[in-house]
C-alpha cells in the first residue's frame, strides 16, 4: 500500500486521477504502514477496503464502531492484526478523546472514514429528529472526528485519510435529499480539508460511488450504473496505489455526473429516484 499526495486538488467534474508528480509521504525508511482506522467499524464498505489493500499482515486494524459483536466477526475474517473500539459518530463530544487516545499509542498511516446510514426520505419527513441524527452520522461526525486527526497527522508528516463520499452529492433529490444534503456536504468537507493539507504529507482521496447493492440497498432497487462494495474496495485500493484524489465507482459517472449537472429542473423534479 503506497500513500502519496498528489499534487493538485480534484474537484467535481476534474478527472478522477492527477497525472501530475505526487508527493510521497511514505517514511524515508521506506517501512510498510502499520496502523489503519477504519471509522465505522462495521461498514460493508470500509471491510472491502480493508481487504483490497492488502496491507502488510503484521498491520494493525481498528475498528471503530457501535456494533461490537459484528466488528469482531468482521475482524476475524481480516489478514491483520484487529482490534475494537467504541465509536458513535453522534457522540460528538467524545471524538476528541477517542482520537487522541488512538494516536497517543503509535502513528496512524491510514483513516477510513466510512460511517453511515441510508434511512428512507418518507421515514425522515415523519421524524425530522430521524432527520438531524441521519445529518449527525453522514456529516457532523465525520467532521469532528477528521478535525480531531488532522492535527496528529500533521505532526507525523504522512497518511491518508479515505473519505465515502457519493455521486449523490453532485445534485439533490427530492427522493432522498436529505441524505443527498449530507453527501454533499461531507464532499465539499474533503476537498477543502485536501486544500487545508496540501505541501503537509497528508493526503485526502474523495470516493464518490454510485447506488452500492449490499447490506445498506437491501430491498431496494438497483439505480442505473449500480455496483458493489467489493467493486468499490478494489477502486479505493487501485486509488490509493495511484495516488489519485479522487476515484468514481464505477468509473462512468465522472462522465455521467456531468450529464446529471445539466438536466433542467423541471424535468429533474420528475425523478422518482
Amino acid at each position: 500500500m503506497s500513500l502519496k499526495e498528489s499534487s493538485e486538488p480534484a474537484e467535481l467534474g476534474e478527472r478522477a486521477e492527477s497525472s501530475e508528480p505526487v508527493e510521497s509521504s511514505e517514511p524515508a525508511d521506506g517501512r510498510a504502514p502499520g496502523r489503519i482506522l477504519l471509522l465505522g467499524g462495521a461498514s460493508e464498505i470500509g471491510h472491502e477496503i480493508l481487504k483490497a489493500l492488502h496491507a502488510p499482515p503484521g498491520c494493525e486494524v481498528i475498528l471503530a464502531g457501535r456494533d461490537e459483536q459484528r466488528m469482531a466477526e468482521l475482524g476475524a475474517a481480516l489478514p491483520y492484526g484487529v482490534r475494537t473500539v467504541p465509536y458513535d459518530a453522534t457522540a460528538l463530544d467524545t471524538h476528541q478523546r477517542l482520537v487522541d487516545d488512538l494516536f497517543a499509542a503509535g502513528p496512524i498511516d491510514l483513516v477510513v472514514s466510512a460511517a453511515g446510514l441510508l434511512t428512507p426520505q418518507p421515514e425522515l419527513d415523519a421524524d425530522p429528529v430521524a432527520a438531524g441524527r441521519l445529518i449527525e452520522t453522514n456529516l457532523t461526525g465525520h467532521v469532528t472526528t477528521l478535525l480531531a486527526a488532522v492535527p496528529h497527522l500533521r505532526a507525523q508528516r504522512r497518511g491518508l485519510i479515505v473519505v465515502l463520499s457519493s455521486v449523490a452529492a453532485v445534485r439533490p433529490r427530492r427522493a432522498n435529499f436529505v441524505y443527498g444534503a449530507t453527501k454533499a456536504g461531507l464532499d465539499a468537507f474533503a476537498r477543502g480539508l485536501a486544500d487545508s493539507l496540501h505541501g503537509s504529507g497528508v493526503r485526502v482521496l474523495l470516493v464518490r460511488p454510485g447506488f452500492v447493492i449490499g447490506r445498506m440497498t437491501e430491498g431496494m432497487p438497483p439505480a442505473p450504473a449500480a455496483t458493489t462494495a467489493p467493486a468499490v474496495g478494489a477502486a479505493v485500493a487501485a486509488a490509493v496505489a495511484r495516488g489519485a484524489a479522487v476515484v468514481w465507482v464505477p468509473r462512468k459517472l465522472a462522465v455521467l455526473s456531468h450529464g446529471l449537472r445539466l438536466i433542467p429542473r423541471p424535468l429533474w423534479r420528475r425523478l422518482r429516484r
